[in-house]
């Protein structure tokens, strides 16, 4: 294709060449439509640098990145690993960095996504409450800096960093959207840190920060910590069954952040929950339907305490969050109720 792009027919070529007959208007034209639209892709392929690039969210991302033909840096600081989730063999041409190549990555990227993080649904003792907080800081700070020291000319132009709706803290009865106020608990504080260390970057780069809710999918996530829980108990809610479930489908999340990326309306805080939020023994009744198992026997509190401690919380308190501004933006949603969602995932 790309011959038929550089190169015109002339009659100033040797006459000792053959020469074929001359195009079609037809073939002329088809041709053009080729070119056209192989420059086209060109236009449009982005270099995008991901940390957290080996986790639930960010295994996804990069599959559907390479998948639509960009170039991907997975930032990592384990290159054994990023090599396990993205052999060479299927993953040809992306990049794996391990932290003293982050900058060269981040330097020759359009974009940069942030999803790096341990964690949360763990058992939190005061050494991984400290850890769940220091490594989204520190990586966060780290891309930021590599971003703001960027030279002007290959600078990243976006920065799309995650960050949780924990920051508006928990309640049985509020509504949160993007506009909402801060909780005071321990998420809240870390969210708040989170986001601002994200802030900081240059006033050149558009950010947008996505606040993401509890990210349903297969093979990982909440859903794999539950469904355990959810059989031994035959299927009850968990707690009081009346605390809010923020949730969003893998597939929506993916969709949302790679939208961020080309989409200059996306920016500042974006809510990236489902626009269907439910009470947890609403989730739990779903999910006893698809797996085909009654809901009635509550998980007691004493029992995800158990296996979560006091990262228990997580689960326990809700919070009812609503995507305003994807809403706004027209962000169109594959799954906006959670029992297709959950049937997609476990059918």
């Amino acid at each position: 294709m790309e011959v038929f792009c550089s190169l015109s027919w002339t009659h100033s070529i040797s006459p000792r060449l053959h020469i074929p007959h001359p195009f079609s208007v037809g073939e002329t034209n088809r041709f053009r439509v080729i070119c056209s639209a192989a420059q086209s892709q060109k236009a449009n392929q982005m270099t995008v640098s991901v940390t957290g690039a080996t986790g639930f969210i960010g295994t996804r991302l990069v599959q559907r990145l390479h998948a639509d033909n960009h170039n991907v840096c997975v930032l990592t600081r384990s290159k054994s690993k990023a090599e396990t989730i993205f052999p060479v063999k299927n993953f040809p041409g992306i990049v794996i960095a391990e932290e003293a190549g982050w900058k060269d990555c981040i330097e020759g990227s359009n974009a940069v996504v942030n999803l790096a993080g341990m964690p949360i649904s763990t058992r939190w003792s005061p050494e991984i409450k400290k850890e769940i907080k220091e490594s989204r800081i520190r990586v966060t700070s780290k891309v930021v800096d590599l971003i703001n020291s960027s030279p002007q000319g290959v600078r990243p132009t976006v920065l799309v960093s995650a960050t949780a709706v924990g920051y508006y803290g928990t309640s049985e009865t509020q509504v949160f959207n993007e506009n909402s106020p801060s909780g005071n608990d321990y998420l809240a504080e870390v969210c708040r840190e989170w986001e601002g260390t994200a802030l900081k970057v240059d006033k050149d780069v558009r950010l947008a920060l996505i606040r993401i809710g509890v990210v349903l999918g297969k093979d990982g996530g909440a859903l794999a910590k539950m469904i355990p829980l959810f059989m031994m108990f035959a299927g009850g809610p968990l707690g009081s069954g009346q605390q809010w479930f923020s949730w969003i489908h893998l597939d929506d999340i993916v969709n949302l952040i790679y939208e961020a990326l080309s989409n200059p309306s996306y920016k500042g805080v974006i809510n990236g929950t489902a626009p269907n939020p439910v009470r947890l023994s609403e989730m739990c009744n779903q999910l006893g339907n698809v797996l085909g198992r009654p809901s009635w026997l509550p998980v007691p509190d004493f029992a995800l305490k158990a296996v979560l401690g006091e990262g228990a919380s997580v689960v326990l308190e809700g919070q009812k969050v609503v995507p305003a501004k994807a809403k706004e933006l027209g962000f169109p949603f594959k799954y906006p109720y959670v029992k297709d969602a959950l049937k997609s995932i476990l059918s």
